[in-house]
């Protein structure tokens, strides 16, 4: 494989699984009792979470509307 795909992978699985540790977070917040400083932690970590979520599909839609720029919508043919 190459490394372009290879990074390509690894980003994916990383936006899995920061999505996946967000999904723990909140569960954890709404059915356990925390103390004040573990649940700021966890919401800091949660905040963190989600925004390099949302980085991620960003960076994911700019590229689907490069590519139907570049390529043109063939879908008529």
């Amino acid at each position: 494989m190459n490394p372009v795909a290879n990074k390509k992978i690894s980003k994916s699985v990383d936006f899995e699984g920061s999505l996946k540790e967000l999904e723990e977070i909140v569960a954890k917040m709404e059915g356990q009792e925390l103390s004040l400083e573990a649940a700021l932690a966890q919401f800091e970590k949660g905040i963190s979470l989600a925004k390099q979520c949302q980085i991620t599909l960003q960076n994911a839609k700019q590229r689907v509307e490069k590519l139907i720029e570049e390529n043109g919508d063939n879908s008529a043919q």
